[in-house]
């Protein structure tokens, strides 16, 4: 150890990650297992945003509102589950499944592979060369004899309005992490984000406002997703309301309400606010201006996720702005690992689309599911982006509560499936589906997405019966008049 503001030399590493989330466990993972040495470095908990305060806390804090959603449909079973959840239950398996926010295993698991750990705030500062300042002010300079990729994620945007800071908003992270149940809440932003959180919480006994700058929710995807999960929330209690933005808000007393002043000269009071409108890159301290690049940027990378300009920097996961999904930054990991240590390797890289080394499906293949009530899926481009892409191509609807299996999973089942077909090639474009337990049903989307499969070939994949991917025979039929 060190005196504070001094800087200790270490060994060289082949590899040094700074972020250790899932995105950076997995650089890390495969440039130990090509047998590059590697160094990872963190400033919070090593696991990242997905394991403390989103996609694990989140959908532990769903889970039982779709289970308890699905089995109200269910004859001979819904006048079972007809009561409140059991919060203290809920909020006790958001916990366990946090590891109640300690790292213990994810760092066991990371030094398991093989790789060092540096607690700290890493900074660039010049090319290959990664400064820690640890808790304690000690500074320890670890250098690169190949590669530094950056997994530093993304952080929540809170617009600055009048207000702001006393009002105390969520974002993400005390949406995932709160400890009790707010009697009213106000969500400003109908994304994944927005739409998710304010599902949980009405179950678990919020009265949510969703408060929506656009016409509706969840604008990337078909517009059809967001009308449907609309119509489930305020059929759940929730209210709606579109075409109106934040210009203020208020909260005089520390415990007191916040109120909420809106660009119609409306007015909404709530015991919390949380805002879903969107991420920014973690780069602000990072030392990007040592290397000739903007602070607090989002890094453009090519296709092997080598930060453009460079031939030792890379970008993995949200940094680069490509996917802001954590499947997809783990997939970026795994196509960057192989990158790092072909290169080190001074082995061919190959980069050529679909390529070991190229994150192809960034471009033609994302798939997400949103696990509201009822669920929304989809892989590929939507009808406007295909059309927008110059692509000729044609959309192929189905009614999901026609197909036997969804008749069987619930009395009243509402849903809806649409393939988005490329006519000159006969291929897939995108897929998505809405409707509840469809999450499941993605990935034979994304495969015959990412492999593009013919058509013609996609008849002989029989969907078992009675199941509700049965719609995949029910939209080839459309498709075939």
């Amino acid at each position: 150890m060190t005196d504070a503001g001094k800087i200790s030399e270490g060994s060289p590493y082949d590899v040094v990650v700074i972020g250790a989330g899932p995105v950076g466990e997995n650089v890390a993972d495969r440039a130990r297992a090509a047998g590059l040495t590697t160094a990872v470095v963190e400033s919070e908990l090593v696991g990242g945003e997905c394991s403390y305060w989103a996609c694990m806390p989140s959908k532990a804090l769903l889970r039982p509102v779709v289970a308890r959603a699905d089995a109200r449909r269910v004859p001979g079973l819904s006048a079972a589950v007809q009561g409140p959840l059991d919060v203290g239950a809920v909020l006790a398996k958001r916990d366990e499944e946090t590891s109640h926010w300690k790292d213990d295993g994810q760092v066991a698991w990371l030094e398991s592979v093989g790789a060092d750990v540096y607690r700290g705030t890493g900074r660039l500062t010049g090319p290959r060369e990664v400064t820690v300042t640890a808790p304690d002010g000690t500074e320890h300079r670890l250098t690169a004899r190949h590669a530094v990729a950056v997994s530093t994620g993304t952080r929540a945007v809170v617009p600055a309005l009048p207000g702001i800071e006393e009002a105390r908003p969520w974002t993400s992270r005390e949406a995932t992490s709160a400890k009790e149940v707010p009697a009213r809440l106000v969500v400003v932003g109908g994304g994944v984000v927005g739409v998710e959180m304010a599902t949980a919480w009405q179950a678990l006994g919020s009265q949510v406002t969703l408060l929506i700058r656009g016409g509706g929710l969840l604008p990337k995807m078909e517009p059809f997703a967001g009308e449907l999960v609309a119509g489930a929330l305020t059929e759940a209690g929730a209210t709606i309301r579109t075409g109106v933005s934040v210009t203020a808000v208020h909260r005089p007393a520390p415990d007191g309400p916040v109120t909420v002043e809106l660009d119609d000269g409306g007015r909404v009071e709530a015991d919390e606010i949380l805002f879903a409108t969107g991420r920014a890159p973690r780069t602000d301290d990072l030392g990007l201006e040592t290397v000739g690049l903007e602070p607090g940027s989002w890094l453009t990378v090519d296709d092997s996720c080598l930060v453009e300009g460079t031939d030792w920097l890379y970008a993995v996961g949200d940094v680069n702005h490509r996917a802001l999904l954590t499947h997809q930054g783990k997939y970026q990991a795994r196509i960057a690992g192989a990158a790092i240590a072909a290169r080190a390797a001074k082995d061919p890289v190959d980069t050529a689309p679909w390529g070991a080394h190229a994150a192809t499906a960034d471009h033609a293949a994302v798939p997400q599911v949103v696990f509201t009530d009822p669920e929304a899926a989809s892989v590929g481009l939507t009808l406007a982006e295909a059309e927008g892409a110059g692509h000729r191509v044609r959309a192929v609807d189905y009614d999901l509560a026609s197909v036997a299996g969804s008749g069987l999973y619930a009395d009243g089942y509402q849903g809806r499936a649409r393939m988005i077909v490329d006519l000159d090639r006969e291929i897939l474009l995108g897929v998505t589906f809405v409707g509840p337990g469809i999450g499941e049903l993605l990935h034979s989307a994304t495969v015959a997405v990412a492999g593009e499969v013919p058509i013609a070939r996609l008849w002989h994949a029989v969907p078992a019966y009675p199941t509700i991917s049965e719609v995949w025979l029910r939209l080839l039929e459309t498709l075939r008049g």
